[in-house]
């Protein structure tokens, strides 16, 4: 599948910035989903408790769509209907997922919707022409745990509002 959208995205996003709290996320999000058109796709990449759901939750009030809009871990992908017409969101976790035909397999409408892929980094290269790339980093200043095994501690300490450093990256052939 291709991407055939001819808008800019968020591309005027792309680049560092520092995010102060969940509040400041979600506000980020919301930006974004403004920006979003069908067609479009991002990929969040972060440990967890990095916001990369807080994130999606402002991208969808951006989008004007139906929520909650909660993590798909169990369900692999949710879609939120739009409220007004406009674009759905769907909302991928791909963590359990091996391959980009793994996440084809989904029978996504890529062409139709905006989607956010949750641990995707690898996992979209052929389903779209172009991408962006959100890595979420949050800074631990010695408070909880995560690991390789996924075992957390402290899990109030990983939505502690400690700053996130989002950096947003084109990916694909330039325009």
């Amino acid at each position: 599948m291709t991407s055939t959208t001819g808008t800019q995205g968020i591309d005027a996003l792309v680049g560092t910035r520092e995010i102060a709290s969940p509040e400041a996320m979600e506000a980020l999000g919301e930006e974004m989903g403004r920006m979003l058109r069908p067609g479009d796709m991002v990929v969040l990449t972060g440990p967890l408790g990095a916001g990369k759901t807080t994130l999606t939750r402002g991208i969808g009030r951006g989008l004007n769509v139906r929520g909650p809009i909660q993590s798909p871990t169990f369900v692999l992908a949710r879609t939120h209907p739009s409220l007004d017409g406009g674009a759905p969101l769907v909302h991928v976790d791909a963590y359990r997922l091996g391959s980009a035909a793994e996440l084809d397999d989904l029978d996504i409408d890529f062409d139709g919707s905006v989607v956010i892929v949750e641990w995707g980094r690898g996992l979209v290269d052929g389903i779209r022409d172009h991408w962006w790339d959100v890595e979420l980093e949050r800074e631990w200043h010695g408070r909880g745990v995560d690991n390789a095994c996924g075992t957390i501690g402290h899990e109030a300490d990983l939505d502690a509002d400690t700053p996130r450093l989002v950096k947003i990256t084109r990916r694909g052939p330039a325009r």
